[in-house]
């Protein structure tokens, strides 16, 4: 007999006060106050939504470590709560973490290359480095893009195994390792990724249906428009 579904909000964090010119990251910035908004708004569209699909709340949301990330999580939290549902805690996970760039956490990309370009052991960066899903830089700790997004998926996987039938699981993180867990789920081809993106606070809904199936039970992706840069 088929697995019950479980349903999960998959939910990029607010706008937040990002470095300029730097990848996103492991920036321990707040949300502004727009990103704040955005968070408090996602709450009441999961409301809408666990009403609308009479699912139930899972009672823990999981977020990555950065700050940006919890405090969406905790924004949605409060909302969630004063719309009559229950929210245990906040479980706060490296495995949602975006792509790290390890040592060179929070420099700008400009000094990334400068360091690849004086450093005799390693080779200049690659044009479109930061974007290319297989690059991974070779400062310690850090991961290629297909890296973080198998993290990701592996993460997502164990939480929806995990999860009660019916329920709705909120899983707050960051949008290029969530566009990269959902073509390691089948859910996106690679050729996909890059014209996607992900709306700040906006819940996307995947649903496991048990056996390594995922299926897009609603919320949209973000087209990237051409001009766009990668901030995520």
């Amino acid at each position: 007999m088929p697995e019950p579904r479980r349903v999960i909000a998959l939910v990029r964090h607010g706008a937040y006060a990002q470095r300029p010119a730097a990848p996103s990251a492991l920036q321990p910035f707040p949300l502004t106050e727009v990103g704040k908004a955005q968070a408090q708004a996602c709450g009441s569209a999961l409301d809408r939504i666990l009403n609308a699909e009479t699912l139930t709340l899972a009672p823990v949301i999981h977020a990555s470590h950065q700050l940006r990330a919890w405090q969406t999580a905790d924004l949605i939290a409060q909302t969630l709560r004063a719309a009559g549902h229950h929210v245990a805690q906040i479980s706060e996970t490296a495995d949602l973490a975006e792509r790290s760039v390890g040592a060179v956490a929070n420099l700008t990309t400009s000094e990334i290359e400068t360091l690849l370009d004086v450093d005799p052991r390693y080779a200049s960066a690659p044009a479109g480095w930061k974007s290319d899903s297989h690059y991974r830089l070779p400062f310690q700790g850090a991961e290629s893009l297909m890296e973080a997004g198998a993290r990701v998926a592996s993460h997502l996987t164990d939480v929806a195994r995990a999860a009660d039938a019916g329920t709705l699981t909120i899983c707050v993180g960051h949008g290029a390792s969530f566009r990269h867990a959902a073509h390691h789920l089948g859910l996106l081809q690679l050729s996909e990724i890059p014209q996607l993106s992900m709306f700040h606070a906006q819940p996307l809904l995947l649903c496991y249906m048990g056996h390594g199936r995922w299926a897009h039970f609603g919320g949209a992706w973000k087209q990237r428009q051409r001009q766009e840069t990668h901030l995520d």
